[in-house]
């Protein structure tokens, strides 16, 4: 009897242990950022913001001998990151290597916000960040299953069409041939209908907003208001692409300096020839009004 109640203190002496450490730890995190908790304090889960003010939530899992071995942890992220531990780590570290982990993935989760943002995505739209897949309507009942590489979510993403296989064939075969054209530091619904060879229908709320259209090049509906531009300063995108698979518009004064930085550029009088930054298709744009 008296070597099971010595036992018996012995295990309340560890588990008051382990409650004042684990306490203690929350305490250093943040009561407010603790989501829940089970009722031995070996389930943890708690609320981490990231750059980007999205709501991450981590589930941590203790072992009883906390903190001799690493604790075990799971989060709605694309893939997780490898814990370093020491006997002399506390729940702080777990966190601090969280919130680092969410800021290599704000590329990632950006670029799922601008296929959300700018394309038709069959519900449901709002994923799960864990999430790397978009289903994006082409048109002709077509579709396209775009898996995004979490760790390089700028390169060219693994597809797979959906639809009728005369267009779905034709939209496959445009796809292999123009992968090498895919640039990183584009924009991704460029270089997706740069692929595709066509321009992609946008959700109804873009479409009724998108008054202007932006320019090919900087990105921007509007130019910069400025002096030195003069009568173009603040307008919109004044020149678009002749070629009806590309329609892409432009500012003349962006397209100027492009086609400047181009060797195969031609220039007759006050015109410069060229080709179409995205279809290279043929060109000209008359370069007087615009700055020098």
């Amino acid at each position: 009897m008296e070597c099971s109640e010595e036992s018996r203190c012995r295990e309340l002496a560890k588990a008051s242990t382990f409650y004042r450490a684990v306490y203690s730890e929350i305490e250093e995190v943040g009561w407010e950022n603790l989501v829940r908790f089970g009722g031995d304090l070996t389930s943890l889960s708690f609320r981490v913001l990231d750059s980007k003010g999205r709501v991450h939530v981590m589930e941590i899992q203790l072992d009883k001998t906390h903190p001799t071995y690493p604790p075990s942890i799971s989060a709605d992220v694309p893939y997780l990151f490898n814990l370093k531990w020491s006997s002399n780590s506390r729940l702080k570290d777990v966190v601090q290597q969280f919130r680092k982990h969410l800021e290599k993935l704000q590329t990632f989760w950006s670029t799922l916000d601008d296929i959300d943002r700018s394309l038709c995505v069959v519900e449901p739209k709002q994923a799960s960040p864990a999430v790397s897949n978009r289903q994006v309507i082409i048109g002709n009942d077509c579709f396209v299953m775009l898996s995004i590489k979490a760790t390089d979510p700028r390169s060219l993403p693994e597809c797979r069409f959906i639809g009728t296989g005369q267009i779905v064939n034709l939209l496959r075969d445009r796809w292999q041939r123009n992968s090498k054209r895919w640039v990183k530091d584009k924009k991704f619904l460029v270089n997706l209908e740069t692929l595709l060879e066509t321009q992609l229908p946008k959700p109804a709320d873009v479409e009724k907003n998108d008054q202007q259209v932006e320019c090919g090049i900087c990105y921007a509906p509007s130019l910069p208001v400025d002096d030195e531009l003069r009568g173009k300063s603040g307008t919109g995108t004044d020149y678009t692409c002749d070629n009806t698979s590309c329609k892409r518009a432009f500012h003349s004064i962006c397209l100027v300096d492009w086609l400047r930085s181009i060797t195969t550029t031609r220039q007759s009088f006050d015109v410069l020839f060229g080709s179409c930054p995205y279809c290279s298709e043929p060109v000209a744009v008359k370069i007087n009004s615009v700055k020098k």
